[in-house]
C-alpha cells in the first residue's frame, strides 16, 4: 500500500488500483501507463508540482496528452507566476519520487488544481504513488480527497 491508496481507503472512496511493469528506460511515465493499461491518454492524468511566485508550491493535475500552462496554473492559484519545482524539492515535499508523484497522500498538503477536462469522464487515472501503479477514481472524489479546485490549466485552454 502507498500513502495515496491509504488516503482513498481511509476516506472510504471507491477506487481501483491498476499495476503494470514499468520500463526504467521510458521517459513519459503517464503515456507509458496509458499504453500498458490500454486507456486513452485523455483519461490518464499526470501530477506536476509547480512553484508559485518563487515561494509556495502547488499541484497541477493534467491529462498526459496535454501540457500544463504556467500562466493558467498561476492564475488558478491566485498568483502572478508559476515555474516547475525542482526535482529534489518535489520529492522532499510530496514524499514521492518523480514518475510516481500522486496528488493523494502527499507528506505536505499543497494547493491542488485539477484540469477541468477531468469532469468529462466518469473516472480518471492518477499515479498511486509508485511507478507502474495507477489509481482509478471519480474526479469529484479526487477533488474531495485533495481539497482541489477544477480549472482549465492546460495549454490552449483560453490562454
Amino acid at each position: 500500500m502507498t500513502p495515496a491508496i491509504n488516503a482513498a481507503k481511509k476516506r472510504k472512496i471507491a477506487y481501483t488500483v491498476h499495476q503494470y511493469t514499468h520500463d526504467p528506460g521510458c521517459e513519459s511515465y503517464g503515456k507509458e501507463a496509458a499504453e500498458k493499461l490500454g486507456i486513452a491518454e485523455e483519461r490518464v492524468y499526470k501530477t506536476l508540482v509547480v512553484q508559485l511566485d518563487q515561494q509556495s508550491l502547488a499541484v497541477a493535475v493534467v491529462p498526459v496528452s496535454s501540457m500544463l500552462s504556467m500562466k493558467l496554473i498561476a492564475k488558478a492559484a491566485g498568483c502572478k507566476k508559476a515555474t516547475m519545482a525542482e526535482k529534489e524539492l518535489v520529492e522532499k515535499t510530496t514524499g514521492y519520487v518523480l514518475g510516481g508523484v500522486s496528488p493523494l497522500g502527499q507528506k505536505k498538503r499543497l494547493v491542488t488544481v485539477i484540469d477541468s477536462s477531468a469532469k468529462a469522464f466518469p473516472t480518471i487515472f492518477v499515479s498511486a504513488g509508485r511507478r507502474g501503479m495507477e489509481i482509478e477514481l471519480k474526479p469529484a472524489d479526487l477533488a474531495a480527497l485533495t481539497t482541489a479546485t477544477f480549472a482549465g490549466i492546460r495549454q490552449g485552454t483560453d490562454e
